[in-house]
């Protein structure tokens, strides 16, 4: 039997509610379903006995790692290769890089190519129309949220299309609750 999984960084309360409330009231129709993130290793489908050994690999690749900065400013758009907005890494994209590679390792069990070069961002709105997407990347144009990166997590896609933690890896090789609080999250949404 294979599930498909991702790793990725958690965008902490109360930023990701807000990023996917945002996405959601653009017509996103999948926006409940993903938490909001910053992808370290897209979909990928494995073998769900492979689980184990993924997880020894992540406690071991989040052994490595140090906490570092994250700030997201402005947005961006993938158009017209990919019809995506987003809201921008401007800090921390290297501390996000280094991670994806560590996953993706070549020797580890989740080895990949990427479609498309990396590059870290938070989606608030993927193959909408047109108009909403402009509205996206025009309405959060001023967001801003900054955090200190601590962990990443290993998610599973359910049969319902939802996306669901299954671990925590914090940096420093200890597991963190599936729900861990982010006290020195800061953040803003521009007012209009």
């Amino acid at each position: 039997m294979t599930v498909t999984i991702g790793v990725a960084i958690a965008v902490p309360e109360p930023h990701g509610s807000l990023l996917q409330e945002r996405r959601a009231g653009f017509g996103d129709p999948v926006a409940h379903c993903i938490p909001t993130h910053v992808t370290l290793l897209p979909p990928t489908e494995v073998d769900a006995g492979a689980l184990p050994a993924i997880e020894e690999h992540l406690v071991g690749v989040a052994a490595g790692a140090r906490p570092f900065p994250m700030r997201l400013s402005g947005t961006g758009t993938f158009r017209p290769l990919s019809p995506v907005v987003f809201v921008q890494v401007v800090e921390g994209a290297a501390g996000c890089a280094g991670l994806q590679e560590r996953v993706r390792d070549a020797s580890g069990p989740l080895a990949r190519e990427l479609q498309f070069p990396y590059h870290p961002h938070v989606t608030v709105a993927h193959g909408i129309a047109e108009e909403a997407m402009d509205r996206a990347h025009a309405e959060l144009s001023g967001y801003e949220a900054q955090w200190s990166v601590t962990d990443f997590a290993l998610y599973e896609q359910g049969p319902d299309e939802k996306w669901r933690k299954l671990r925590a890896f914090a940096f420093g090789g200890s597991t963190v609750p599936p729900q861990a609080p982010a006290p020195e999250a800061r953040g803003s949404l521009p007012t209009r």
